[in-house]
């Protein structure tokens, strides 16, 4: 019940943000929202905000409405307009995301800006949304996921002790056969020897990792690394959830690490820009996070876990080319290459990002 409110909190807020920060989400939300008595009102008065004279429901200079409400009804109405009523665009943006990305990124970039949502608009939202529904429909505490991570090797060799002392107790009962029917026991004797060996290096490996942090503390040089390293080897639990409640708070970096990447590709094509390069990239990793989401969902309402990693390892590099093409003008071969190159730049802006998170959780 707690994560359902703190996923409709998540998905809220991200979608106020997002209204907030869209610099097209005043002024054209709410043309046609007054009826025209309100309209007729409005002209020819002053602006509340800016103070110039109205010609229409809405001020030409600053874009607010000439009607203002002032009743406790009107936050409940600015509530849902914020969140439900994330324009029409909405429904003209996502489709084209999906099918037409490329289209969708040249358009925005070569100036149809009050037609879709702006690409940190949507990209604030989508993050919002995926952190919110994990946080609700997730696997679990990420603490105890790491926990386990670090104990499974000492599971292991309980297990490999269990079995040497069951392989013992075997190789004994068959010599004490042996010996009652007068047989030679020498392989047998050998056997237990070899195993009870195995078993005694066994335990002592487990105890030399029980005692090594204690005994051998890691030495890296800088004494922040080895205070985070202590931190995450003691409360690993402590340290998912500093993680986990920090990823959607620094998401932006994210545009920042790979808009350079994408640069590079296009390094000697003067015509293309950084803008363009970070439109592109936001539209990219809004469609990555509504992948996550669907992905999620699909897991939660008990769709085959085949078919969700094949929409997995497929949808990113199908959608990464199309935006490519669509967005650049590519042949056919040159989005393919440079499609590639994407993908080996997502997965280290990934891993500097999650190193990041990381290093800022166990740090503090």
């Amino acid at each position: 019940m707690t994560g359902d409110i703190d996923a409709a909190g998540g998905i809220i807020t991200g979608a106020l943000l997002a209204g907030t920060l869209d610099p097209h989400a005043r002024g054209m939300a709410h043309v046609g929202a007054q009826n025209v008595a309100g309209a007729q009102d409005a002209a020819g008065a002053l602006c509340l905000n800016c103070g110039t004279r109205l010609i229409g429901p809405h001020c030409h200079a600053c874009g607010q409405s000439g009607h203002v409400h002032r009743t406790l009804g009107a936050i409940g109405h600015d509530l849902l307009h914020g969140v439900f009523h994330f324009e029409g665009r909405i429904w003209r943006t996502l489709p084209m995301l999906v099918r037409h990305p490329g289209a969708l990124t040249r358009r925005y970039i070569a100036g149809e800006r009050a037609r879709f949502v702006s690409p940190l608009a949507l990209f604030l939202f989508t993050v919002f949304l995926t952190f919110a529904l994990f946080g609700a429909l997730g696997p679990g505490d990420l603490g105890e996921g790491m926990r386990a991570l670090m104990d499974g090797t000492r599971a292991e060799m309980a297990e490999g002790l269990a079995r040497g002392e069951t392989r013992i107790a075997a190789l004994e009962k068959q010599r004490a056969i042996a010996v009652a029917a007068r047989t030679p026991t020498t392989d047998i004797d050998q056997a237990i020897t070899v195993t009870r060996r195995n078993v005694e290096a066994l335990a002592g490996s487990r105890a030399e990792l029980d005692a090594d942090r204690a005994r051998h503390p890691v030495r890296t040089g800088w004494p922040w690394l080895d205070r985070a390293i202590v931190q995450m080897q003691t409360n690993p639990g402590l340290v998912a959830y500093k993680v986990q409640s920090s990823a959607y708070k620094y998401s932006w970096a994210l545009i920042l690490l790979s808009t350079p990447f994408v640069a590079l590709l296009f390094a000697w094509r003067r015509r293309f820009h950084l803008y363009d390069h970070a439109i592109f990239v936001t539209y990219s990793i809004s469609f990555m996070s509504l992948l996550a989401i669907m992905l999620e969902v699909g897991l939660a309402i008990g769709i085959a876990t085949g078919l969700i990693w094949t929409i997995f390892w497929l949808a990113p590099p199908v959608h990464l080319f199309a935006q490519l093409r669509g967005a650049y003008g590519l042949s056919r071969p040159s989005a393919l290459w440079r499609t590639v190159c994407l993908l080996v730049f997502a997965a280290v802006v990934l891993t500097l990002f999650v190193a990041g998170l990381v290093a800022m959780g166990v740090s503090h």
